[in-house]
This record gives structure tokens, C-alpha cells and sequence, in this order.
């Protein structure tokens, strides 16, 4: 029985909920877990890694007519005219029964040759090493890159030289260049090692900034200029395996955590036919600065790099000559908070100028900026926030980009000119209010345009720019829709929701198929709540979606909240005004905004539920334990209970160091308040996490043992962050956090 309700009301409940339950499988206006996670019930259709190969044609992977195989093939975008340019039967090895399986693939700029990527292999996120081939297009001659002595699935972002003649590539953290003609492999770095890392990163590199490939071919083919990380001093933490091998084992992994030593990092050039590496001397202090983005800045002469100190609060941009290795700053950002790498960096005029982007003035904004830094012209309006550079268009001088200055849970394409003049022009429908994406041709002509909104799946078609006119669907996803349109759904909605202070906050909310406002529900609030990501969108939320719509129908009100903090597209002051003291004000928001809704006298005060996953477990028990009088449930999967225990990157991005801010450490971690739990809480963790490490939830276990606190936990073992791994794993994730919220807030409405 719940502890906070009584008999009749609980007999209520289940009268109400029983009938919704004893509808069989077969029901299809039902979401059930076994359609949703284990059948392809709801499995939308997908364009499937369509490319744009000119500003007519793009490349799609297929299976192959013949059985075996996957074909690429190239589409006439304007007509649909479909033709295979190359079939499976020509990526079948010497002696082989079946072809490659192609994963990837890149043409030389020339279209002679194929570079393929097959048999891929995980490192952290993404299978970033596997096996590269060449295909000769006119010969017909397929060819394994890497030479006899290379094992399987080692070599790591193979990439063409300009010429086509040569192929670069990461081999257990060395780089090679390999020639085509005869096969020759020159090895430029010879001290690669655990703790000596060329052309690619460590976990940390990769997980918070997002660097994989960590070296660049000059544009004249004549150099590479590479990342090279020393390793020594950071320490390991050991993942332990209990469960594959008759005696356990230990998982090592390079792990900077908040506070600790860094990797010191540097960025070198060397020549692509071999020689020494001459390096840029960028700092004093290697391991106390991020080099975070590299490239060659539109010409072989120098490289452009953005140079962060460890405190993220300022980013210089570099151009870094390579004749004479200096390097000279063109570009300063600061803040008081943290600045932000910036990707969207194009360089146009032949070079003269690259588009930057800011929030100097309070709003990311678009920049235009000389090559000398000297002239900074802005490009897009103010007071709205750019999510994202699409394409530079220099032929017609416009830059296109992704906003919603008026709401900020949607997305949309705009154009601005480059010469800043003229107003900015929203090209997305204004008919079609939802989350619109797009890949622009290189010409920005024609766009594959994606578009969904809440609870309707997304649909995918060719469009021509700039009037938006539909040249053809490419996936309607007629069969999900009808699926989904066909579900007992209640009414859902977009609002806003007042923190203590008055500040609106942003929210959905779901409601029973059969809502009666006089009745009381079970409410369910799903978060994350940190900077990096949002949950409340106005876009197709798949899986996510479907669970919460089960949820609806089992009779639970399910609502989520964009705190402060998050990267909505509401300016610096929104997202910054959190600096120092992560988890404090996303939680103190949370709680406001379900206080307004327990206002609204059809949420049921005793059986509140909060759930979230790795930020969103976070603030899931700094909810429960800050505010135990709102929160009466909570499930936290993969949570950061202690956030000293994360890494150096994100967490001191966002709280400074924590010899510098230990109160802001310690006000922001949910062990901290342990002691408030008052509630029912589950704690979900995979003990194969490499990025949010299981120990954070072992020590939180002690501390509520200590404090004797009762709580349930699941472990999975040897899963990572996203708890997947395994057959049935999903499946039986979801039928936990079900069954923990039916039996501890249970479904339907009382009176």
C-alpha cells in the first residue's frame, strides 16, 4: 500500500486503472512495452544517410537488389531519377564470399576512387576504428588500407589527400599516410602510445568537445597539421567486470575528474612525406589550456585554432602561421560565466573573412569578421538567439541558420545577408509551427527538409529554396503516423510555468485521454535541466513520447520543465544565470513550476513523481531531497549524486574549479541533502559507465545506508551510460520505472 494514501482512495485507483490494464496487446489504440521495446510496432522510416554529392545529386545507402550487400546509390534530387553508382558486388574481397558491409564511405575530390569503412569497433560513443578500403572506380581494383601487419578494426578517420593520391589515418594513436600507387606507408609519428595520443583524443576530448579525428591534410596536400596529447599524470579509473570471465577483471580509463590533472595538449605540423614535427608553443602551461578546434584557415600557410584556458571563460582565436610557428590572437571572446567553442566557423571572400558566432551582446549572434580580426559586422538580428550555422552562401551573400526568436521550444531556417543589411528572412512555413531541420544543397538551392511536431512523427521531403516549395516527399512515415494518430491520446499542451521569482519557464504537459479536471491525477514530471539539452520541445520525441503517452492512458498527468540553465533559445542571461551553482536553481525551478501546476487543483499533491537520466537523474534527486513536501517519488537513472566525482571539461565549465568553488560543489551535489529524503526513490546505473561512473551512486547508497534512508537500486551490469547494452535491456529498463511508478504513485484519478 502507498504510505501517503488511504484505503478508499487507493481502491479508487485501481478501480479506475484495472480496466485500462486488462485490455489485451492486440488493443492497437494502446502503447504497450512489448510494441514499444520489443517489436518494430512504432519503428519509424528513415531517409538513411542521405548526402549531398552536388547542388543536383545526393547519395543514399540501400540494400543491394541482388541480397547481399548495401549498393550506393545516387538520386537526381529534382526528378527522383535513382542509379547505382556503386553496387555491392564490387566491394566483395578478393576470395570473399560476400561483400564489405559498408558503413561509411568518402569520394576523392576527383570521383576516381572510394574510400569505404567497414567492421567498425566502439571506442567511447561511437565506433570511430574499423577497417578502411579503397575502391578504384575505373579499374575495378579493391584494395585493404593499412598494410599485412595491421589488425583488424584499427585504423581510425582515413581521409583522402586533396590529390586523391594518398590516404592519412590514426593506427593505434600514430598517423600514417599511405600511397596509393604502390602501396608504400610512411609513418609520420613514431611515439604514439597510451599516454602519448597523435591524431585523435583522450575520453575526455571526446565526450565534452566532441573531437574524434584529430588531424587535418593541408589544403595543398603538402602537410598535416595533428593534436597530440600527453596522458602522463592523468589518472585511471578502473570499470570492474564481474561477469565476462571466470574471474573478474579491471577496465582502465584515462578519466580527468573535476579539479584533477589534465592531458596537456599541443598542436603540431608535419610533413605528409615524412620529417619531423614542429610544434606551436600556445601556452606555458600545456595542461592548463584547451586547444579545441583546429583547421587550416583557408590556406596551407596557416592553421586557425581556438584556444581555451581551463576556466572556459575565455577563448582566443589563433592564427597560427606555420612558415614561422607563431601565433598571433585575431579574436578574444570573455565571460564571466563560460564561452563556448563555436563550429559555425566559415571562411569566404577567398579567405578574407569567416563568419563567427557570439553572445558579446547577450544573444548568439552571427558575425562577420576580417582576417585580422579588426572588423566584427553583425550579421543576424538582436535580441534572438542563432541555434546553429547551416551554410554561407557567398555566391549570393547570405548565411542561413536555425532560430525561434518568438517561442522557443521550435526551430525554423532563416537567412540573413552577410553584409548585415536588410532584415532577416524566416524561410520555414509559417503555416507549420513545430521543429523544422534541413542538409542545404551546396548551392542552398534545393534542402532535405525534416519536420515534426509534439506527438506527430516526422516527415521528410525535398524542398526548393528560398519559397519552401515541396519538389517531392522522400518519407512520409504514413504507416508510424497512422499508428500513432490511432492511439487513445489525451489533450497536451505548451505552457508556461512562474519560478519563485516570477521568471516563466517553459513546459508541456500530457493528460489522460478521459481528463476530467474535477478529478485529482497521479503527475509524473520528466527533467534533465542542466546546459546541455532541453526536454521540452515541440518536435516528434519517438520512444520518450511514446512511454509518457502509455503513461497518459494508464491515467497519470506527465509534464516536463526547461529550467534556467538549459540552451533555449532565451539569450546569455537565460543560460549563464546558473554559473557557479549547478543544480541549485534548475531544482529550485522544478519545484516551483510543479507547485503552479498542484495550484491548478487536478494533480494529486500525494503522488508527485519526478524522473530524469545522467543530468536529468541529477536534478531528479536534488528534487527529491530538496524538496520532499512537492516530490513523493523519484526515479534517477545514471545520476551524478557527487559532482566532484565528474570530469574536468563539463563540470568546470559550468562551477569553476572546485579548489576554487567548493561550496558551490557542495551546494550543488544531491548527496548533500541526502538527509531530506522523505520519498519513494529508485536509483537506476549501469556499473559500466565510463562517463557517469557508478561510484557516484555507491557512494550515495552509503550515505543513505548512513543516514537510513530506505530507497530501491537497480544495477546493470557492465552497461554504459545509455543502459543498453544486452539483449532485453530497454525493455526491461522501462518495465522497471513502470512498475516502480505504478506501485508507489498509483494510476488514475481520485476524487
Amino acid at each position: 500500500m502507498h504510505p501517503r494514501l488511504r484505503p478508499p482512495q487507493l481502491l479508487a485507483l485501481l478501480f479506475v486503472a484495472l480496466p485500462v490494464a486488462a485490455q489485451g496487446t492486440d488493443d492497437t489504440t494502446l502503447v504497450t512495452i512489448e510494441r514499444l521495446y520489443a517489436s518494430p510496432y512504432f519503428a519509424p522510416e528513415r531517409l538513411g544517410g542521405a548526402r549531398w554529392l552536388d547542388d543536383a545529386h545526393y547519395t543514399r545507402l540501400e540494400p543491394s537488389a541482388g541480397g547481399q550487400g548495401t549498393d550506393l546509390v545516387r538520386y537526381d534530387a529534382a526528378s527522383g531519377e535513382r542509379e547505382v553508382l556503386v553496387a555491392a558486388a564490387r566491394l566483395v574481397p578478393a576470395g570473399a564470399a560476400e561483400p564489405l558491409a559498408l558503413e561509411d564511405f568518402t569520394f576523392s575530390d576527383d570521383e576516381r576512387r572510394l574510400l569505404v569503412y567497414t567492421n567498425s569497433a566502439r571506442v567511447w560513443r561511437a565506433n570511430t576504428r574499423g577497417d578502411y578500403w579503397v575502391l578504384d572506380l575505373d579499374s575495378g581494383r579493391l584494395r585493404q588500407l593499412g598494410g599485412p601487419e595491421a589488425a583488424p578494426s584499427t585504423l581510425m578517420f582515413a581521409k583522402f589527400s586533396p590529390d586523391g593520391e594518398r590516404v592519412a589515418y590514426v593506427r593505434e594513436n600514430n598517423i600514417y599516410v599511405e600511397d596509393l600507387s604502390d602501396g608504400a606507408i610512411t609513418a609520420l609519428t613514431t611515439d604514439g602510445s597510451r599516454t602519448t595520443i597523435n591524431g585523435t583524443f583522450d575520453w575526455v576530448y571526446e565526450e565534452e568537445f566532441f573531437l574524434r579525428d584529430g588531424f587535418r591534410w593541408s589544403p595543398d596536400g603538402s602537410q598535416i597539421a595533428y593534436w597530440q596529447l600527453d596522458a602522463t599524470g592523468v589518472r585511471d579509473f578502473l570499470l570492474v567486470n564481474n561477469t565476462d570471465s571466470l574471474y573478474s577483471f579491471t577496465i582502465p580509463v584515462q578519466y580527468p575528474k573535476a579539479g584533477e590533472a589534465n592531458s596537456a595538449a599541443r598542436i603540431g605540423v608535419v610533413p605528409a612525406s615524412g620529417g619531423p614535427t614542429r610544434w606551436f608553443r600556445l601556452s606555458d602551461d600545456e595542461r592548463n589550456h584547451y586547444p579545441a578546434r583546429m583547421d587550416w584557415a583557408a590556406s596551407s600557410d596557416e592553421l586557425v585554432i581556438q584556444h581555451l584556458n581551463r576556466l572556459q571563460n575565455t577563448n582566443e582565436l589563433l592564427l597560427a602561421d606555420v612558415r614561422t610557428m607563431t601565433v598571433a590572437p585575431i579574436l578574444v571572446e570573455r565571460d564571466s560565466a563560460w564561452t563556448d567553442v563555436v563550429d559555425d566557423l566559415v571562411w569566404f571572400d577567398d579567405g578574407r573573412r569567416f563568419t563567427w558566432v557570439s553572445d558579446r551582446d547577450g544573444w548568439n549572434r552571427v558575425y562577420v569578421v576580417s582576417r585580422d580580426g579588426r572588423t566584427i559586422t553583425p550579421v543576424t538580428p538582436p535580441g534572438a538567439d542563432v541555434l546553429s550555422v547551416l551554410q554561407v552562401d557567398t555566391d549570393d551573400g547570405y548565411v542561413y541558420y536555425t532560430a525561434s526568436p518568438e517561442n522557443p521550444t521550435q526551430r525554423y531556417l532563416y537567412r540573413a545577408r552577410l553584409d548585415g543589411r536588410g532584415q532577416a528572412e524566416r524561410l520555414s512555413p509559417a503555416a507549420e509551427a513545430g521543429t523544422h531541420s534541413y542538409s542545404l544543397a551546396p548551392g542552398a538551392d534545393l534542402a532535405i527538409h525534416t519536420f515534426s511536431r509534439f506527438g506527430t512523427p516526422s516527415r521528410t521531403e525535398l524542398v526548393r529554396l528560398p519559397d519552401h516549395d515541396v519538389v517531392r516527399v522522400l518519407v512520409a512515415n504514413d504507416r508510424l503516423r497512422r499508428r500513432v494518430e490511432g492511439l487513445r491520446r489525451g489533450r497536451h499542451e505548451f505552457l508556461r510555468l512562474p519560478a519563485d521569482d516570477g521568471t516563466m519557464l517553459d513546459a508541456y504537459q500530457m493528460l489522460p485521454p478521459d481528463f476530467d479536471p474535477s478529478q485529482r491525477y497521479p503527475l509524473l514530471v520528466h527533467v534533465y535541466g542542466e546546459p546541455a539539452g532541453t526536454t521540452v520541445n515541440d518536435a516528434w520525441g519517438g520512444g520518450q513520447y511514446l512511454w509518457h503517452l502509455m503513461l497518459t492512458q494508464r491515467g497519470y498527468v506527465v509534464v516536463s520543465v526547461d529550467p534556467r540553465g538549459t540552451p533555449q533559445p532565451r539569450g546569455r542571461a537565460w543560460r549563464k544565470s546558473v554559473y557557479g551553482a549547478i543544480g541549485v536553481q534548475s531544482s529550485a525551478d522544478i519545484a516551483a513550476a510543479t507547485r503552479a501546476l498542484l495550484a491548478r487543483g487536478y494533480v494529486d499533491p500525494e503522488r508527485v513523481a519526478i524522473w530524469g537520466w545522467s543530468g536529468g537523474g541529477s536534478s531528479t534527486l536534488n528534487a527529491m531531497f530538496r524538496y520532499p513536501d512537492v516530490f513523493r517519488v523519484g526515479m534517477a537513472v545514471a545520476p551524478v549524486p557527487d559532482q566532484r566525482l565528474y570530469d574536468t571539461i563539463y563540470q568546470e565549465r559550468y562551477m569553476g574549479l572546485p579548489q576554487t568553488n567548493p561550496e558551490g560543489y557542495r551546494q550543488g551535489s544531491p548527496i548533500t541533502f541526502a538527509e531530506g529524503l522523505q520519498g519513494d526513490l529508485l536509483i537506476v546505473h549501469g556499473t559500466g559507465d565510463d562517463n557517469v561512473h557508478y561510484q557516484g551512486t555507491e557512494r550515495l547508497i552509503n550515505r543513505l545506508v548512513e543516514l537510513n534512508k530506505p530507497f530501491t537500486m537497480m544495477a546493470y551490469p557492465n552497461r554504459s551510460h545509455g543502459i543498453f547494452e544486452g539483449a532485453g535491456t530497454t525493455r526491461h529498463l522501462f518495465e522497471l520505472l513502470t512498475r516502480f511508478l505504478t506501485e508507489h504513485a498509483p494510476p488514475g484519478p481520485a476524487n
